[in-house]
């Protein structure tokens, strides 16, 4: 079972946690091609490593966070507010 430290409440169970995808993803402008924008709204990275995600804390808070994970062991290595940049890991 994964423990999540959520930036507000403390570490919890990872039941409490809807994970909402990869996060840091740059929307294309309005007049980017079908193509780009295929590429956005269906296309994720799947890295066997660290990842960056975004997580709700939906029966606690129900405040959104980021989380950098590693797909291969799940070790957590950082968690950040969604305004924070992107550590570097």
């Amino acid at each position: 079972m994964l423990l999540i430290e959520c930036p507000y409440c403390g570490q919890r169970d990872e039941t409490e946690f809807n994970c909402g995808g990869e996060s840091h993803i740059q929307r294309p402008g309005l007049d980017s091609t079908d193509s780009t924008w295929a590429d956005y709204l269906f296309y994720r990275g799947n890295p066997a490593g660290i990842t960056f995600e975004r997580w709700c804390h939906g029966f606690g808070c129900g405040r959104w966070f980021n989380v950098a994970r590693c797909t291969v062991s799940h070790k957590i290595h950082a968690v950040y507010a969604m305004t924070d940049p992107r550590p570097d890991i």
